[in-house]
């Protein structure tokens, strides 16, 4: 049986690409980061600790842990906390590049591999009044860096070099083959 280690609904619809059957069962660790553990290397860190969490119940099982971080100039961009956090974040990606990294874990029988993803993303430049548009959809109160590339957060994107889906919270491709390792 495989098991996502995640509640979040964007995985879930992108696990479907490449397994029909499984099941979901979040993680319910702090997700804390050692400083020690360099910005791009948190989200695979914290996929880790997510599958081993869960793989901790179903060691039988193989457990897929996801985490997703928005980094840019030496700062990571997490879910925003409330509208002006949100504010802040897309202001202050406005018209620059950024980093959209993945990390993926597959545990089982205690054993755990994983991987990065990175895509780069850049923004056009946003005006006050298209910032306080895109907060007003709600849009991005759940989304790592403020923003959803699948849903109006697309109006936000000037282009993109690697994988989409890595954006939207699971690279579905590097993964389906990594499963079959």
């Amino acid at each position: 049986m495989y098991i996502l280690a995640s509640a979040s609904p964007r995985r879930q619809e992108l696990l479907r690409y490449i397994l029909k059957d499984f099941k979901t069962v979040p993680s319910s660790i702090e997700e804390n980061v050692p400083d020690s553990v360099a910005l791009p290397n948190r989200p695979e860190y914290l996929a880790c600790a997510k599958a081993r969490d869960v793989g901790g119940s179903y060691p039988e099982d193989t457990v897929i842990g996801a985490d997703t971080s928005v980094i840019a100039d030496g700062r990571i961009f997490g879910k925003p906390s409330d509208a002006g956090e949100a504010r802040e974040m897309l202001a202050f990606l406005s018209g620059r590049t950024h980093t959209v990294i993945t990390g993926c874990a597959v545990c089982k029988n205690g054993v755990c591999r994983s991987f990065s993803s990175e895509t780069a993303v850049e923004f056009y430049r946003l005006s006050a009044a298209e910032i306080e548009e895109y907060i007003s959809t709600g849009e991005p109160f759940d989304k790592a860096g403020a923003y959803g590339i699948q849903g109006r957060g697309a109006l936000l994107v000037k282009r993109i070099s690697g994988d989409y889906f890595n954006v939207v919270g699971l690279p579905v491709a590097k993964l389906a083959r990594f499963l079959k390792k």
